[in-house]
């Protein structure tokens, strides 16, 4: 391993032994030789006190809590912990995307990267499913494999961020699960069609087995076609993906969880897609309405040139048949996010985090 410097200091000991983008360039030969698995691990407290260190001068991390969506009695095993987040690349939040009310400051990296961990270590989830990672190598990896992940990352073929100049690589998909707590059966790197054609946008989906119960079940993350006008085009990616979805889950045998950001309202044809599939699936964050039948208002809330935008585009997807949302992240609320929106000095994405709370059904051989 290639050492970054020999500070004693736990600062020094785990976050500055991930480059900055600055420093990719003059540590390309390290970067290359960094070998997660011969790292020590890190005890997550332990680089939670180190990026509180680093975001000391920011405002603290807002308080969101868990609501409790158990209808039935709570079942004897431990629930798996999904999260789900587009956490904006570097590249585009820096370079592209024109937040007009955030200031710069507020998107440097050394900081930003430190708002993220700290979102994800103080939610400790089984999975994490990201969109817009473009600090894989140098961040993500070499951090959550020593937290005890096991990383996958399936990059845009033609990531805008790659136009940015003084980018860190192209943006894709990343897919984190828990090792001590999941055996990798399968795993598939899909990109997707539309009309038949390749497109820009992947998906990653893997198969699991639960240590603890057994059971397999197949977690799936993708970021679909951004903009207005490609409604249709987002429509077809997602009837592709759920085509790949059925054969890698022999037709909704095998349990299936699928995050991303969709970049489409509910009121898309690809949600609708989603919602009647014959994979059965309900969308998780409809549970949190009274009803339990309408998304949230919003799970992105910026403001560019051409004005503000409050959108409902991020989903955490399951099988209703074989899982059980135990509970879910309550969203940030407007007070909270604030006039200037996001992101901001408080949070680092202009996408809100979901994170839910699955167990299985005690049924194991309940079909459609």
């Amino acid at each position: 391993v290639c050492s970054m410097g020999n500070s004693t200091s736990r600062l020094y000991s785990a976050l500055a032994k991930t480059l900055s983008s600055g420093a990719v360039s003059q540590h390309q030969d390290c970067l290359e030789q960094l070998d997660p698995a011969r790292l020590d691990p890190i005890d997550p407290k332990d680089l939670l006190e180190e990026c509180q260190i680093v975001l000391q001068k920011r405002p603290p991390r807002f308080q969101r809590d868990f609501v409790d969506l158990r209808k039935n009695a709570a079942s004897n095993h431990r629930p798996i912990r999904v999260m789900q987040w587009n956490i904006l690349a570097q590249a585009l939040g820096e370079g592209k995307d024109n937040f007009v009310q955030c200031p710069m400051e507020a998107l440097k990296w050394e900081e930003r990267k430190c708002l993220i961990l700290e979102e994800i270590l103080a939610y400790k989830p089984d999975i994490l499913c990201l969109q817009e990672v473009d600090h894989y190598f140098d961040t993500f990896e070499p951090l959550l494999s020593r937290l005890g992940y096991q990383c996958t990352f399936f990059p845009k073929p033609w990531s805008p961020c790659l136009d940015v100049e003084q980018n860190n690589g192209p943006d894709g998909c990343a897919l984190f699960f828990l090792k001590d707590r999941f055996e990798l059966i399968n795993s598939a790197n899909i990109r997707l069609t539309a009309m038949k054609l390749k497109t820009n946008q992947v998906a990653i989906a893997q198969t699991l087995k639960c240590s603890e119960t057994g059971r397999l079940f197949c977690i799936a993350v993708t970021h679909l076609k951004a903009r207005t006008g490609w409604e249709r085009f987002r429509s077809a990616q997602g009837c592709d993906l759920l085509q790949n979805l059925k054969s890698i889950t022999q037709g909704a045998k095998i349990p299936l969880i699928v995050c991303g950001d969709f970049n489409a309202e509910p009121t898309e044809e690809v949600y609708r897609e989603f919602s009647n599939s014959s994979l059965n699936l309900n969308s998780a964050y409809k549970l949190l309405s009274p009803d339990g039948q309408s998304e949230p208002p919003y799970t992105t809330w910026k403001i560019r040139p051409s004005g503000e935008c409050r959108h409902t585009l991020d989903y955490i997807w399951y099988s209703q048949h074989a899982l059980n949302v135990n509970s879910a992240l309550g969203l940030l609320t407007e007070e909270q996010i604030g006039p200037n929106r996001l992101p901001s000095f408080n949070y680092p994405s202009d996408h809100l985090s979901l994170v839910c709370d699955f167990s299985f059904n005690q049924d194991p051989d309940r079909l459609l």
